[in-house]
């Protein structure tokens, strides 16, 4: 089986919705139904808006320029829908199939067709790239779409779901680092492609075969236009400008420069592109008319109007142009009369009297002061090529050209040159269809927790990523100003990634380091407390995970009910039945040492099962050691057999099952081995538990295996109780191994055969077929008890109760060649309608940790430290061979390693007394001289005070609330601390912080 991609889990927090509708970010595609009055745009912001213009786009108006001043009398365009159609940028957008769909493509390596006259409220994806979408086309009233990307492919796609219909590999035999596509056109028979290699390359859509290559731009092919019959072919480029081709000659025809900038969009709704619109970096707009010219540079060009921005794409229809820019908004501008009844300037018109119909064209009446009614005013009208006539203004040659065509020597020096200025015919846009602020900026803080993001206004948040919402605003201001405000000296392990490239906040977890970071309950405020243990930790990756999916989780547990009433039926007439013929006596097998059936019964194997061992009063399995408390375990743990209360039981285990980042202090010098030395002893009571999950189950081992008992323990408990020293000596010496040897290879062999007996799904769905094979287990090995669940969600003693935003967008991802494909979006209200899609979707590890509270086994992250007396005021805690050298999980708090060098230079007696000083308030910790916060964590003791890469050194000191003896008390040579079975120092661990 291949192996499978890894996924991610994305969650987007909602932005405050200033106005209905609209972008967040720049907008990058245009496109105008005409017969609907309906325009359509795509954004940066992966959004794609449609929007009724209330316009009548059928009929040309003689609209001219005074009408303008009327636009507030005109209807004003209304928002219609929108849709969230992509993760990353929309690069382009087309109408396609007679208007009925709109194509988009997109940096989230997506083709999507989108069809909101047919009732779709989310597009569906009709094609993928291996990398950034760029461009889309597509002839009219076709149903197939061409898109083309950065990774040098153009793709044709059925638009009815038939999936690929053609490839076509840009480099060829010509393998050019240069080969991605920007632009395309499509016409009957031809396909034209251009990109950075400054080609444009045709190609036969039917075959996918290159017919010719065109030659001459010297920068990006930024657009392409296509006439009708697909022998002219339009190209605008980074070298400014714009390239007319003839396909049958194989050759440019004109090179049109009325462009100073950048050519970045084309549109034309001519069948011949007599007449086209140009945008450019700058923002200039430009209109060019060639009818009724013989020579295309004979026609008339017209600065329209100028943006702020550059005009990343114009379209025009009837009387009206709208522009998109790097602003949200989109303008709508005035359409201006170029045809044979425009109003020229005298010099311009006599220029144009030549062709022939401009001569059949009437006089018009003039005005009082000799400029005729919407003249076009001489600064507007721009030079369309080098090689165009265009006459002298008011005697001034230089006032007849263009910037960057003012005629000098090669070898002169221009000393102030008179730059002509272009003078726009519209300052103003008719109207401006606004959009809403997107995030552009963002600064993870300290903590992880919350992030400050800098908006298009200027606004500056603080965001909570873990209730998802805004939990500050500081108005207009710089983010560097603020972040020193709210930032605070913590280290905490990365988590989690943020990323606002489609101006909202969108924050990734991935598999691999989502369940690195933790934070003490202590520090937690919420509004309905809850009882948490001393320095427990909540992961804050099951924590957000937990509430994203809780509506998932709510409908597992509904069809687990479901199905477990469908198998308890069974049980429960069985049962029926044994009560109307009760047996006449009962057979009980004699237990083994460990209250286990001998190990050479083929029939059963033990099972973690708790409460769900059947109870029989007097026949409990009781404990191998005279010992009244075993360490490692609770003291009020109740004895196998006796009644258990479920909630208790669940907690216990969570205590010391969960905690992947279990361990205390130990010697840093000192090999692992002896604190593993106990495990054997307690795997057999642990066994007796009731664990959510068989991993569970490990863990507590585990956990418990590593935790030696020392009279801290009893004093300073953290999560986990520990016995005294004599008992952990007799636990691991008095305790027959064997028996607990022998059952191992028959479990393992049993969950091994039951593995190969059904393969499960690799997929969140696997996690609940593993539990359904398990009631279907449990009915073979008894049959005479009810099923009850295994579907442990985290409590919120673990996870905390949230109440995230409704609108909170939860998105499943896939890693590709060139980045990530989406799997699954919805909201953290729709995921419990969508379990099935997201059962088949997600992966398994989601599935553990939302339906068996189960996260992945890591090895805690652990720093090393020294400990010294403060000028030697205080004994030392050296061992005897002067070894002081310690390491503990990065997130031991101070407090603990002062409880840790309180027991070893001031023990105390087991219960203490009351009133008497905790060790965090008569000794103080120092760490390059400065006294460290009790709740200080090594972590962040180590970015933040001692900033180094050897060892923290670090100093207790009494503070003189309590006398502390000057010697150090000397242990005695059966102690455990001092002396093991395997003659190697250890110093036990002060603390599983859990």
């Amino acid at each position: 089986m291949a192996k499978k991609a890894r996924q991610r889990i994305s969650y987007v927090l909602e932005l405050d919705h200033s106005s209905s509708g609209g972008h967040r970010l720049g907008v990058n595609g245009l496109a105008v139904d005409r017969d609907n009055a309906i325009l359509y745009s795509g954004g940066r912001d992966g959004v794609i808006c449609a929007w009724d213009l209330n316009l009548d786009l059928k009929n040309h108006s003689n609209h001219d320029r005074a009408s303008s001043q009327n636009a507030k009398l005109q209807p004003t365009t209304k928002f219609r829908a929108s849709t969230q159609a992509h993760t990353h940028w929309v690069n382009d957008i087309v109408l396609a199939a007679n208007n009925s769909a709109l194509v988009s493509a997109s940096s989230d390596l997506t083709v999507k067709v989108w069809r909101p006259q047919f009732g779709d409220t989310e597009p569906h994806t009709i094609g993928q790239h291996a990398d950034y979408v760029k461009c889309v086309a597509t002839p009219s009233s076709a149903d197939w779409v061409a898109s083309g990307g950065l990774d040098r492919k153009i793709y044709l796609w059925d638009l009815n779901g038939k999936g690929k219909s053609l490839e076509i590999d840009v480099r060829g035999d010509d393998v050019s680092e240069k080969a991605s596509v920007y632009a395309m056109s499509v016409g009957r028979s031809v396909l034209a492609s251009g990109g950075p290699e400054s080609i444009v390359r045709l190609w036969d859509p039917k075959t996918g075969k290159r017919i010719t290559k065109l030659v001459g731009h010297t920068d990006n092919v930024r657009a392409i236009l296509m006439n009708e019959s697909g022998d002219t072919v339009m190209t605008a480029s980074s070298d400014q400008t714009v390239k007319v081709w003839s396909v049958t000659a194989g050759r440019c025809m004109y090179t049109l420069t009325m462009h100073n900038d950048s050519v970045w969009s084309l549109f034309s709704e001519d069948p011949e592109l007599a007449v086209f619109y140009s945008s450019d970096r700058s923002g200039l707009i430009v209109k060019t008319d060639t009818r009724g010219t013989v020579e295309m540079d004979e026609g008339l060009s017209v600065a329209v109007a100028q943006e702020h921005d550059g005009v990343s794409k114009v379209v025009a229809c009837g009387d009206y142009i709208w522009t998109a820019s790097s602003s949200s908004s989109i303008n709508r501008w005035t359409n201006v009369e170029t045809g044979p009844d425009a109003q020229l300037p005298e010099p311009f018109r006599h220029l144009r009297a030549g062709s022939p119909v401009s001569r059949s064209r009437k006089p018009s009446a003039a005005s009082a002061n000799g400029l005729e009614k919407n003249e076009i005013p001489a600064k507007s009208i721009l030079r369309i090529s080098n090689t165009a006539a265009f006459p002298e203004i008011n005697g001034s040659p230089e006032s007849n050209l263009t910037p960057g065509t003012v005629p000098r020597k090669g070898s002169e020096i221009l000393v102030d040159p008179v730059v002509p200025v272009i003078e726009p015919i519209h300052h103003l846009p008719e109207e401006t269809i606004e959009g809403q602020n997107g995030l552009v900026k963002h600064k993870l803080l300290n903590d992880r927790r919350r992030v400050l993001t800098l908006d298009t206004a200027g606004d500056v948040l603080l965001w909570d990523l873990i209730r998802c919402e805004v939990i500050q605003r500081f108005g207009k201001k710089h983010l560097e100003d603020v972040e020193p405000e709210v930032n605070t000296l913590e280290a905490v392990a990365p988590w989690c990634s943020i990323d606002t490239s489609s101006g909202n906040l969108t924050v990734v977890l991935e598999p691999f380091n989502c369940f690195d970071a933790e934070m003490y309950a202590d520090e937690l405020i919420l509004a309905e407390p809850v009882d948490f243990r001393e320095d427990q930790r909540i992961n804050l990756g099951r924590w957000i995970l937990r509430y994203l999916f809780a509506k998932l989780i709510d409908e597992e547990i509904k069809r687990d009910e479901a199905y477990r009433l469908k198998l308890n039926e069974v049980v429960e007439k069985r049962q029926a039945a044994t009560r109307l013929n009760p047996p006449t006596s009962i057979s009980i097998p004699a237990p083994n040492m460990q209250g286990w059936e001998p190990s050479d019964s083929p029939a059963t194997t033990p099972r973690a099962n708790g409460p769900n061992f059947p109870m029989t009063p007097g026949f409990g399995i009781g404990i191998a050691t005279p010992a009244t408390h075993l360490p490692g375990l609770a003291e009020n743990v109740a004895i196998p057999g006796s009644p258990l209360d479920k909630v208790s039981s669940q907690q216990l285990n969570r205590s010391s099952g969960e905690d992947y980042f279990s361990g205390g202090i130990s010697s840093a010098d000192t090999p692992a081995k002896p604190a593993t030395t106990p495990a054997p002893a307690d795997q057999a009571p642990a066994k007796e538990e009731t664990p959510k999950s068989p991993v569970e189950t490990k863990d507590k081992e585990k956990d418990t295996a590593k935790s030696p008992s020392t009279p801290f323990g009893k004093k300073f408990r953290m999560g986990m109780s520990f016995g005294t020293k004599k008992l952990g000596r007799s636990a691991s010496t008095n305790i027959e191994k064997p028996n607990v040897a022998e059952e191992k290879p028959e479990e393992s062999k049993s969950e091994s055969s039951s593995n190969h007996e059904k393969e499960i799904d690799d997929s969140l769905r696997g996690v609940i077929q593993k539990v359904h094979n398990d009631y279907e287990k449990q009915l073979l090995e008894a049959p005479e008890n009810l099923i009850e669940t295994k579907i442990t969600p985290a409590l919120p003693i673990d996870a905390p109760v949230l109440k995230l935003p409704q609108g909170t967008k939860v998105i499943i991802q896939e890693e590709t060649s060139g980045g990530s494909a989406n799997l699954y979006r919805g909201t953290v209200m729709s995921v419990g309608v969508d379990a099935d899609i997201i059962e088949e979707k997600a992966p398994m590890w989601l599935g553990e940790v939302l339906l068996a509270n189960t996260i992945p086994q890591k090895d805690p992250v652990k720093v090393s430290f020294v400990l010294h007396p403060w000028k030697d005021s205080l004994p030392s805690i050296a061992t005897a061979d002067g070894n002081n050298r310690l390491n503990a999980n990065r997130m031991l708090r101070v407090k603990k390693i002062l409880a840790y060098v309180a027991e070893r230079i001031d023990p105390q007696s087991e219960e203490p007394e009351p009133g008497a000083l905790k060790p965090e308030e008569y000794l103080e910790l120092y760490c390059n001289d400065q006294l460290l916060p009790n709740t200080m964590s090594l972590a962040t003791l180590r970015a933040h005070i001692w900033k180094g890469g050897n060892d923290v050194v670090l100093y207790y000191k009494a503070n003189g609330r309590k006398e502390i003896p000057k010697e150090l008390p000397q242990p005695q040579l059966d102690d455990p601390v001092v002396s093991d079975p395997g003659g190697q120092t250890v110093i036990p661990p002060i603390a599983t912080v859990s």
